[in-house]
C-alpha cells in the first residue's frame, strides 16, 4: 500500500471498526527520525528543497527527509536565502 521510499514506509497500518461494525485501515503513527549525523547545507538564492535533496541525498523525491531533519511542516519555510538546512546522512 506505501510506496518503497516514502515517508511512511515502515509505519504500521492499523485497523478501526466503526460502530457499524466496518472495519477501517490506516496508517499509523509516524515518527521523526533523530537528527544525529546529518551534515549542513546553507540554502542560496533561488534554490529548491528538491534540488538540495538532489545534491545531498541523490534523489529529489526524499526532500521530505530534509523537512523532516528540520522539523519543518512546510518545506518553503526552509528556503531563506543563508538558511542552514541540517541534511540527514545517506
Amino acid at each position: 500500500m506505501l510506496f518503497r521510499g516514502s515517508r511512511y514506509e515502515g509505519t504500521p497500518l492499523r485497523e478501526h471498526t466503526r460502530g457499524d461494525g466496518e472495519p477501517v485501515s490506516y496508517v499509523g503513527l509516524r515518527l521523526i527520525p533523530d537528527r544525529r549525523g546529518a551534515t549542513g547545507h546553507v540554502v542560496e538564492q533561488g534554490e529548491r528543497l528538491d534540488h538540495i535533496a538532489h545534491a545531498e541525498l541523490g534523489d529529489p523525491e526524499q526532500f521530505w527527509r530534509i523537512c523532516d531533519a528540520n522539523r519543518a511542516v512546510r518545506p518553503e519555510d526552509l528556503l531563506a536565502p543563508g538558511r542552514r538546512l541540517d541534511v540527514p546522512g545517506v
